[in-house]
């Protein structure tokens, strides 16, 4: 097995990956907080944690992925007395309980990762199902002299931690002195020994309305503790690989850092993973209201499904816009335009057509080795490369486009398929076929329909291109153009080839 390398956002360093435990690995990824429904940029992320998954298994890993759900609290800013959570909030709005707010986004949340095709994770503990393990780990804190108590209220000892651990800060290159100076002023701050402290328990207010017992009294935990806590139950006190988005660096991931040390005396991941932004128009996507445009400068999955914003000129499908997340590296920003998509609709149909062709492809008579067996060995062998260095599935899907190249040559016989071996064009086929569907984890929705539409379908499209090939027969040129040009009205693409005709729908 090629070595994997991986860059690590703690070091700044591309290092090889080597778990914990030989053939096993622990792969934590912060899930949503499930207080409204999931947006686009959420997505993305999760659509690159799913591909680092996928990729993983492909390898040959036993991966536990470890997916968590926050349905409690959730305070900004550790506005820790006085403050509705993101929870508590939504509730309020829609005259709900806290617990049906989550339930309801939750389930928003899986079907939306359904629609983009992403595996679900191993385990997905929720906040609410762990208060055990939080309150254990916050008395583990206090046990180690790194956390004090004030009113009900639990709080980590950021300085003292900073002092006798160099680590605090290195995450998100931020220092103590920086964050004393950024601090703003918070309700209840004078609580605090410093500012930069934050929040393990947090004691509860007559109006809270999610709540539980603690050693401390009436309470809930703070946003941090849970990823801390839910980590090291499932997956160890030292664990292979923690994802999440970039924003998430500071201060949520720096702080796990400081609780699990603080708790279990040790840094708990090897390798921390952040993914960059989706961007829209080039832009940093925002619900505020633009005064000049009189619309947000966002768009929710739906809204881009659905054709129902105004950034976008016509609906797109799930897998054109999983297909345009895989042309950034999950650590580079990407925009959202409707250039781009219209871009990524064209090579998503593309990559479509070739796996298909291929799959449809037959080796016949005897081989001929030539150079073009080297090269499509090397192309493969190149693919494999690219996703062992940092995941880079830009350039792998490179490798990708050049083999469509050659399954094209093939299929309209511009080339032979005997120029290379039949033990090469058999792992070709295996090969495409993982990438695609496997790895990239892809859907063929060119085609459209359930498995008996789609059956119906085809049908009806052999009947209609075999009418059409008798009026090219007879020389019937009008019957002929009437049928491709009422095909073409209706998105439907005829290629006519060197093996018949072939059709595509064009979305």
């Amino acid at each position: 097995m090629n070595p994997l390398y991986i860059h690590d956002s703690l070091s700044g360093e591309k290092k090889e990956f080597t778990p914990v435990n030989p053939d096993f690995v622990g792969l934590y990824v912060c899930g949503p907080t499930v207080y409204s429904d999931v947006h686009l940029g959420n997505c993305r992320s999760f659509t690159s944690f799913d591909i680092v998954y996928r990729y993983l298994m492909y390898k040959g890993y036993n991966v536990r992925y470890v997916r968590n759900i926050t349905d409690a609290g959730h305070l900004e800013g550790d506005a820790d007395i006085n403050a509705d959570d993101k929870m508590a909030k939504a509730a309020k709005a829609l005259k709900l309980e806290p617990m049906e707010v989550a339930h309801r986004y939750t389930l928003g949340f899986h079907k939306m990762m359904d629609v983009f095709n992403n595996l679900p994770p191993s385990v997905e503990p929720r906040a609410t199902g762990h208060i055990t393990e939080q309150i254990r780990m916050v008395q583990d804190i206090l046990k180690n002299g790194y956390a004090y108590e004030v009113d009900g209220s639990v709080y980590f000892d950021t300085v003292k931690f900073a002092k006798e651990n160099a680590i605090y800060g290195e995450l998100s290159g931020r220092k103590l002195d920086d964050l004393q100076a950024e601090s703003r002023e918070l309700k209840n701050q004078g609580d605090k020994r410093h500012s930069a402290d934050f929040a393990l328990w947090i004691k509860a207010e007559p109006t809270t309305l999610q709540v539980w017992e603690s050693p401390w009294g009436l309470g809930f935990p703070g946003w941090h503790l849970e990823c801390s806590a839910m980590s090291t139950k499932y997956l160890g006190s030292e664990f292979d690989i923690h994802g999440g988005g970039e924003d998430l660096k500071f201060p949520h991931h720096e702080n796990e850092i400081a609780q699990n040390c603080g708790a279990c005396g040790k840094s708990p991941v090897r390798f921390w993973m952040h993914g960059n932004m989706l961007l829209l128009n080039g832009k940093k996507m925002s619900k505020s209201i633009d005064p000049e445009t009189g619309v947000s400068n966002s768009v929710m999955p739906d809204e881009l499904f659905e054709g129902k914003s105004p950034f976008f000129s016509k609906p797109y499908s799930p897998m054109v816009l999983r297909f345009l997340m895989l042309q950034a590296h999950y650590r580079s920003p990407l925009d959202l335009t409707d250039e781009g998509i219209q871009a990524a609709e064209k090579g998503y149909i593309r990559l479509m057509e070739g796996q298909r062709a291929l799959a449809e492809m037959k080796y016949e008579g005897e081989e001929a080795l030539t150079s073009e067996d080297q090269q499509v060995n090397a192309l493969m062998e190149r693919a494999l490369k690219d996703m062992d260095d940092d995941f880079n599935v830009p350039k792998a899907l490179a490798s990708l486009f050049v083999l469509v190249n050659k399954i094209n040559s093939f299929k309209s016989g511009r080339a032979s398929v005997n120029a290379i071996s039949k033990e090469t064009f058999e792992k070709l086929q295996k090969f495409f076929a993982d990438f695609v569907f496997v790895i990239f984890g892809l859907k063929d929705e060119t085609q459209g329909g359930d498995e008996g539409s789609s059956e119906i379908v085809d049908g009806l499209m052999e009947f209609i291109l075999e009418m059409r090939q008798s009026a090219r027969a007879n020389k019937d040129w009008g019957t002929s153009d009437k049928i491709r040009d009422t095909l073409n009205a209706l998105k439907i693409q005829l290629k006519d080839g060197k093996d018949g005709t072939t059709w595509t729908v064009n979305n």
